[in-house]
Parts: structure tokens; C-alpha cells; sequence
């Protein structure tokens, strides 16, 4: 496989001066001497033209003579090669890439809506002008695979994997860093560097946001009694233990039982209780 070659083409400065030379010199000798056969040279020297080019900084010409690579010039500055050299102007900026958003399903099956940002850059003008076509829109295409990829390898949350340690919402480091890797290795044919590649937006598709997030919010009340309830078991069992040591009152398992559930019903209640003074029996 070829690869990238640099080459420094001669400066343009001093072949613009030769240039200028001989133009004036044909004229010169056409008007004062009337030398008219001198014509025939200008062409020849016009021809000089087209082998003057610029390099501006952190950009690129890949140097083509009759299909045949004769090297690439990343230097910057005003230069003069071959005329008849084609040249390709290749950037090596630092380029943002921000996908469309597109619906996946992930490893569970649910469909979700995700996007990545890309940064990226040409590091092989060789590879990028000749081993793919249109090597932005390469990037483009191979960018969108390599989500749709990573979406199915993972599941949105573990509401519906409880097994699943890496999720795509909680895991967004180790996540980024294989789209990252999955992202180099698809673009290395083209000769781009990947500098970072992250997901800009994740979320469940519309069709089910409306019902995930009921359940997300089912699934934090639970958790949300679930304490308060252990909670509550704490403070009664507490309440218990210190009547009996401080002699106030002896319990007979009815009253145990009585007393637990009027604690547990003004710990865990969602409204604040309405006492009701007892003021005979409690087997009354």
C-alpha cells in the first residue's frame, strides 16, 4: 500500500520573478524590435502559470502528475511545481462533526434517539485523497454505523437488566471510549485521526419517553417507601425497647400489635395523622 510522502516544491517567489522576466522581455522585444516571431513563446511562458500555488496553515496539496502520486506538500507559503501537476487541497484542521439524531434499538430492544460529536482530522493525505471516496462523507456514514453498532451493545438503563454493570447512561466514560476505538478503527482506511468521540444526546425514543418515565418515577417512589418503611420498623422497635426498660408500661402482645400499627401508620403515611384520644379500654 502507498503511503503519504511530503515533498517541498520550489519557491514561488523566485519563479514568479523569472516569469515576469521573460514576459517582459518577449513584449520588450516585440515592441522595439518587432520581432513578431517571438510570439510563439508566449504561450510556453503563460504556461508557467498554472504550476504557482499557496499552502495556507494546516493545509495540504496532494501532487497528482498523469494519475501517478508524486508526494504532498504541507509546508505553507507561495510555491511553483509542475504545471502540470493536479492539486488537491486537503485540510488538516481539527473538524467538528455532530451526527443526526438517530433511532436505535439498544441491546434490550428499546428504541432510543442518539447522536455523537465527533472531532477529527486527516493525518494521511494519501489514504484520505485515494483509499476511499469523498473522505468527509466517509467519516460521515462510518460515524452513523458506529452508533447504531454501539446503541445494540448496550442497554439504555438497567431497569430492564438488573445484571447489566455497563449501561449506556451510566456508564458514559467507558461507553465514550468505545465509540471512540470503534470510531478509529473505521476510520483508519481513510487515514483520519479520531481526537474525541462522545454521545451529544441520549434519550428514549418519543414513542415510549412518556412510559419509561412513569416507570422511572414508580421505580424512585419504591425505593422512597422502601426506606422510609425501614426507617419506620427502626423508630417502633426503638419506641418498644425504651418503654419496657423504663418501666412505663407492659405490653401484652395485643397492645405490641395495636401500638406497632398506629406507629406505622403515622410514620409511613402520606398525610399527617389525626390523633383520637382513647379514653377507656383499649379492648373496649
Amino acid at each position: 500500500m502507498r503511503q503519504e510522502q511530503t515533498t517541498n516544491p520550489k519557491s514561488g517567489y523566485v519563479m514568479l520573478i523569472v516569469f515576469l522576466v521573460l514576459f517582459a522581455a518577449t513584449i520588450a522585444n516585440i515592441v522595439i524590435f518587432g520581432l513578431f516571431i517571438l510570439l510563439a513563446a508566449l504561450p510556453f511562458i503563460l504556461a508557467i502559470l498554472p504550476g504557482f500555488f499557496i499552502v495556507n496553515p494546516n493545509s495540504s496539496k496532494v501532487l497528482v502528475l498523469f494519475g501517478a502520486y508524486k508526494g504532498t506538500v504541507k509546508e505553507n507559503g507561495f510555491f511553483w511545481a509542475n504545471p502540470f501537476y493536479s492539486k488537491q487541497a486537503i485540510s488538516l484542521r481539527a473538524r467538528n462533526f455532530d451526527s443526526d439524531r438517530v433511532k436505535v434499538n439498544d441491546k434490550i430492544g428499546n428504541p432510543i434517539l442518539i447522536n455523537v460529536i465527533l472531532v477529527w482530522k486527516v493525518n494521511n493525505t494519501y489514504k484520505a485523497a485515494f483509499e476511499v471516496d469523498h473522505y468527509e462523507e466517509f467519516v460521515r456514514v462510518q460515524t452513523d454505523a458506529a452508533v447504531r453498532k454501539l446503541a445494540g451493545s448496550y442497554p439504555y438503563d438497567n431497569f430492564d437488566d438488573a445484571q447489566a454493570e455497563m449501561t449506556l447512561r451510566s456508564g458514559m466514560h467507558e461507553v465514550n471510549e468505545a465509540l471512540e476505538n470503534e470510531i478509529t478503527e473505521r476510520l483508519a482506511i481513510a487515514g483520519i485521526e479520531v481526537t474525541e468521540a462522545r454521545i451529544g444526546y441520549l434519550a428514549y425514543a418519543p414513542e415510549i419517553a412518556s412510559s419509561m418515565l412513569k416507570r422511572q418515577q414508580a421505580v424512585a417512589i419504591v425505593a422512597a417507601r422502601k426506606k422510609i418503611v425501614e426507617g419506620a420498623v427502626g423508630m417502633v422497635e426503638d419506641a418498644l425497647t425504651q418503654l419496657s426498660e423504663d418501666n412505663i408500661i407492659d405490653f401484652d402482645d395485643d397492645k405490641k400489635a395495636s401500638m406497632v400499627s398506629n406507629l406505622m401508620v403515622v410514620l409511613c403515611g402520606d398525610k399527617e395523622a389525626t390523633p383520637v384520644i382513647n379514653t377507656g379500654s383499649l379492648h373496649s
